[in-house]
């Protein structure tokens, strides 16, 4: 029986805000050859309420269409609640990434992860504000 082997791993981003998409699989995949583990999972997570993990097809027009879908499923200039008891302002990007969720937990099969091939794993600022971000990535197997 092999070991499992438990590895905590960081990808440290500087985003521009307001619905900025950035890929994150190259990052991930040398994480996870550094990890050397073949078999298991990698999970990645973003400690704050208005980043997300997702994964897509990381093509321009693709990209395009991902934030306008987000700016009009979650208007700008409306009275939120949280905008009343909260002076930055950012309700939007707070709901925005509900709908996504801070975590994504990928598969490794034969040392690689288990992706489409199309589908990469992007990280998304929904913050009003550029931010620095530490995502925490979590890789578990053997």
């Amino acid at each position: 029986m092999a070991e499992i082997k438990f590895n905590t791993e960081y990808i440290v981003l500087s985003t521009k805000g307001s619905i900025d998409i950035i890929d994150i699989t190259d990052e991930l995949k040398k994480l996870l050859n550094r990890a050397k583990i073949s078999d298991g999972i990698l999970t990645v997570f973003v400690p704050g309420a208005t980043g997300a993990v997702a994964t897509i097809e990381n093509e321009e027009g693709l990209i395009k269409d991902t934030k306008q879908m987000f700016l009009e499923l979650v208007k700008e200039n409306k009275n939120y609640y949280h905008d009343l008891s909260h002076a930055v302002g950012n309700a939007t990007s707070h709901l925005r990434a509900t709908l996504i969720g801070p975590s994504l937990t990928i598969p490794i099969t034969d040392g690689e992860l288990t992706l489409g091939v199309w589908q990469q794993v992007v990280f998304i600022e929904f913050d009003t504000r550029p931010r620095d971000r530490k995502l925490v990535v979590k890789i578990v197997g053997e």
